[in-house]
């Protein structure tokens, strides 16, 4: 049976996709249930220039390569196209590529749906969202802008909770009632989900992608990723994707020498070929895979209404010579480290998600010194809205681990990162790469018995919330797990029954109330206007004091890094008013001490600190007091 011509490309569609400048590939490429002459089918669209013959095979034609051969276009594009009369929704199918060097069976690039692990064919699907997030939509410009408060929290959706009795996740519509009602009742602003776009190896975590158009089929339809979304948006949570332009996995179905040529991948495997990771790498300097790309991050903001793309391995991709030996890497044609094609890709991306979704955040995960990775491309930057703060995290949680009687000898730890704080816009990670591969837990990092474990960790999350930038907090440290994260399982969610683990839920839930009732935590968290150190220096007693201020108004934060309480301990006064207890995480609430504090201060003149007046605190052990001046 042959294949009708038809084609959902014009003349300028073509033109743009071979310059790399085609940002909606998705509504062109793939599978697309329409009607020709009256009769009703599917339209296929496949790029595969080195490909000799190709056609469409699937459980409509018995997986028979001679049945739909699609035709190629006269354009030298490379595009192959047809039209297949009665394949209707639910079919199943892939690409049959002949070239002069092999002949692949492929997944649709673009497929919008694919079919359930193991299985590895594509799925005809006319994805047909409802929504209902149009009042979330008119507003997330404030909610997502960058003096607004951003707590987010990092979910991977197979192991956030599971149903028990039959030994499975939960499903996307099960997560939009039980995932959202858990985040709204936290009080997080945002919900980040590990990559959910259609990956072969669950141990990958969803970051070796083979369906970068597909919502994984493991928790359920197209539509239904869509209602959890929708569900988060109408709790007034904004939604994070984990997007990997980075690398691909090798599976036959996949990218990889899609049409028997290094298609999507760089033909230098110095340059295209990842040795930790053993994937491909995207040749970023190839126009059509710009398209590529680009079209996919535009297509989930466009089609899922995604609120901010957090891109993985941003490092991988700046540097020709990341975790490569001398020998294995070739410099650039400066003679430099750095990868030219990655960075304008890069620059490119950032440019046209902005300039199509101002509305919406970019944040790179990336762990080098790299400059201006968090300033729009105008002023020379990489153009991404925020930047992890990886240094901080690595020095703090070092620090933390420490047994507190020889934390005089580390402040610096802490107090170092303020030294850089405000050259990028931070996020503050503790994320799900902190919690495995041996790491232990952050519960488990923290010295001491349970109870200055507990301690340890409330105070840790209370100079986190307090230090300028956003945050970032991996499921199941907001009650304390004390296992490392584990993929194939649960969170341990029986814990919170247990008084410490409530305790610390309690704070965190408190700690993100906190965040957002109070602008001088977010108003200026990347501008150095917005912070002051108070004491920096007292190492003896392992002691900061410091100021936020934004929004006109200011918190004193005073640390205590040791189980040792501080009676009459003087710090120097921001000014003549006077302050009221905001916070306290060591209040028997939280399964604190409950030792007495302050309610109030009241500056006294005698300078203290190089300031004219000051006052004196009670500090608990192992505790922050949060006052605000009023």
């Amino acid at each position: 049976m042959g294949v009708l011509t038809h084609s959902l490309f014009s003349e300028e569609d073509i033109y743009l996709f071979k310059s790399g400048s085609h940002y909606r590939l998705y509504q062109h490429f793939g599978s697309h249930m329409l009607e020709k002459d009256g009769e009703k089918g599917t339209y296929f669209a496949v790029w595969a220039p080195s490909a000799e013959v190709v056609s469409v095979i699937g459980d409509f034609n018995d997986w028979d390569p001679a049945t739909h051969p699609l035709q190629v276009r006269w354009d030298k594009s490379g595009i192959w196209e047809g039209f297949i009369p009665k394949v209707a929704q639910g079919a199943l199918y892939k690409y049959h590529i002949q070239s002069a060097t092999a002949v692949t069976q492929k997944a649709d690039p673009y497929a919008r749906r694919a079919e359930h692990p193991p299985k590895t064919a594509s799925v005809v699907w006319n994805y047909l969202p409802q929504w209902s997030d149009q009042e979330w939509m008119n507003q997330r410009y404030k909610n997502n802008s960058l003096d607004a408060p951003w707590s987010v929290y990092e979910v991977h959706l197979g192991s956030w909770k599971r149903v028990v009795k039959e030994n499975r996740s939960l499903s996307y519509k099960e997560l939009a009632v039980e995932l959202v009602a858990f985040a709204k009742a936290m009080n997080y602003t945002h919900i980040e989900f590990m990559p959910i776009m259609e990956h072969p190896y669950n141990p990958s975590w969803g970051y070796q992608i083979t369906g970068y158009f597909a919502p994984t089929a493991r928790y359920g339809y197209p539509e239904e990723f869509q209602e959890l979304v929708d569900a988060c948006h109408k709790a007034g949570l904004g939604v994070v994707l984990d997007w990997v332009p980075s690398h691909f996995p090798e599976d036959a179905h996949g990218l990889g020498c899609f049409d028997g040529s290094h298609l999507y991948e760089h033909p230098d495997p110095k340059r295209g070929y990842h040795p930790d990771w053993k994937s491909l790498i995207f040749n970023y300097g190839r126009n059509e895979v710009k398209s590529f790309l680009i079209s996919n991050a535009l297509f989930w903001l466009d089609q899922y209404h995604i609120d901010a793309l957090r891109v993985d391995a941003v490092a991988s991709m700046l540097y020709l010579d990341y975790s490569r030996d001398e020998g294995d890497w070739e410099p650039n044609q400066y003679g430099g480290r750095e990868n030219l094609e990655a960075i304008a890709f890069i620059k490119e991306c950032n440019e046209a998600i902005y300039r199509h979704y101002p509305d919406v955040q970019t944040i790179a995960e990336e762990s080098t010194s790299f400059p201006m990775v968090s300033k729009p491309t105008s002023m020379g930057g990489l153009g991404f809205g925020m930047k992890w703060m990886m240094g901080w995290m690595h020095d703090t949680l070092q620090y933390f681990k420490k047994e507190p009687i020889y934390r005089r000898h580390h402040q610096n730890d802490l107090t170092f990162s303020m030294t850089y704080a405000f050259t990028e816009n931070f996020m503050l990670p503790f994320s799900h790469d902190e919690v495995v591969y041996g790491k232990s837990s952050l519960l488990g990092r923290m010295p001491g018995d349970e109870w200055q474990k507990f301690a340890n960790l409330r105070l840790l999350y209370v100079y986190m919330f307090t230090h300028p930038g956003t945050k970032l907090m991996m499921m199941g440290a907001e009650f304390g797990q004390h296992e490392e994260w584990n993929f194939e399982g649960s969170l341990d969610w029986h814990l919170i029954q247990y008084a410490p683990h409530q305790g610390l839920l309690d704070c965190v839930r408190g700690l993100n109330d906190l965040y957002q009732q109070e602008p001088a935590l977010y108003k200026e968290q990347f501008n150095a206007d917005g912070f002051e150190w108070i004491s920096y220096d007292d190492a003896a007693n392992s002691v900061l004091a410091y100021v936020r201020k934004g929004g006109g108004e200011k918190l004193l934060v005073i640390c205590n890094l040791t189980p040792v309480p501080r009676s009459n301990y003087r710090i120097g006064w921001p000014g003549e008013a006077k302050a009221q207890l905001r916070f306290n995480s060591d209040d028997i609430s939280y399964y604190g001490a409950g030792m007495e504090v302050k309610e109030w201060l009241q500056p006294e003149k005698t300078s203290w600190h190089g300031r004219a007046t000051s006052s004196t605190v009670e500090l608990p052990g192992l505790s922050v007091l949060v006052y605000k001046l009023v």
